[in-house]
């Protein structure tokens, strides 16, 4: 019996040694996934090819899928077509609503010069207030949609006070140039466009109103079962920044190849758009969570959103 007791308990060590290696090889995914827009910074990266080269050493592939806009890359996000994603503010606070399992990661710099109101050059529209009746182009539920509300109340109107027009940037472009509309509420770098070739006038930008963020997401399933992964994303997209905005010229030419805007015009967007990567902190998620309840108090968000409940466990 003692001699079964030791080959049963020899048997057990040597099991789990050879386990060992087992348990480790599932701390990294054999894949991952990425969810990009042809203008933002996962964009960039992947054009750039270096995260795959900090990442084949360890035997990760990248997979790179593009969407149209943040709202349909959540959504892959939450069924779990892809593992990460970038969008700007408004979107996972819609993801949230829509129980998507999501988590913050990290986040840009504010940006809030990269967003305006614009109006035709020759408008008679001066300040916001005049915005009073107006029919107003914006992609609703986006980024703009908060600067909209946020710069009516700063002028004692409400949202009520405008038309709001929903179209997607190419069709409000087309709004905006045929005179179907009175102002455009967008994000760069089609505010740069409009800028160069379609004469708009600034009326007002988010400077002072709203920070505007990038946010760089992940399924809560990859965030925490291959954390380590996630941060070289993180680490990536930080070294990456750094590149981007002491090499401007040279990020504008990678955009406008991936865009087909011209490179000028990416000039001018990079100018006020700074890149970087940083772990979100409370009152980030504070400002976050005025966002939420601004867009629930609208209507335009059917149910209050606890923004916290979205953050990483490496954060807590």
């Amino acid at each position: 019996m003692k001699k079964l007791k030791a080959s049963l308990i020899a048997a057990s060590l040597l099991l789990g040694t050879f386990a060992l290696p087992t348990v480790a090889a599932q701390e990294k995914p054999q894949q991952i996934t990425i969810g990009y827009q042809k203008a933002n910074i996962f964009a960039l990266l992947k054009y750039r090819g270096t995260l795959e080269q900090a990442l084949t050493p360890q035997g990760i592939k990248v997979r790179w899928i593009e969407f149209p806009a943040g709202p349909q890359m959540l959504e892959g996000l939450n069924v779990g077509s892809i593992d990460l994603a970038a969008t700007g503010d408004a979107p996972p606070a819609f993801a949230q609503a829509a129980k998507a399992d999501l988590i913050y990661l990290g986040h840009s710099p504010a940006s809030p010069k990269t967003e305006a109101i614009v109006v035709p050059q020759d408008s008679s529209i001066k300040t916001v207030a005049d915005l009073k009746g107006k029919r107003v182009a914006l992609n609703k539920g986006s980024d703009v949609n908060y600067l909209l509300v946020s710069a009516l109340e700063q002028a004692g109107l409400s949202y009520k006070d405008v038309t709001p027009v929903y179209l997607p940037p190419s069709d409000a472009r087309a709004a905006f140039q045929r005179g179907s509309v009175d102002a455009w509420v967008i994000w760069d770098p089609y505010y740069a466009e409009v800028e160069t070739h379609a004469n708009a006038r600034l009326l007002k930008d988010a400077e002072g109103l709203v920070p505007h963020y990038t946010f760089y997401l992940a399924s809560r399933h990859f965030a925490e079962t291959y954390p380590d992964s996630a941060k070289l994303v993180i680490d990536q997209l930080s070294e990456l920044s750094a590149w981007a905005n002491t090499h401007q010229g040279d990020a504008a030419k990678i955009l406008a190849q991936s865009t087909g805007l011209e490179q000028a015009i990416w000039a001018r967007a990079l100018a006020r758009m700074p890149f970087g990567s940083q772990r979100m902190t409370p009152a980030v998620f504070a400002e976050q969570q005025q966002l939420a309840d601004k867009f629930t108090a609208i209507g335009l968000l059917p149910v209050k959103v606890d923004v916290s409940a979205a953050r990483w466990s490496e954060d807590k």
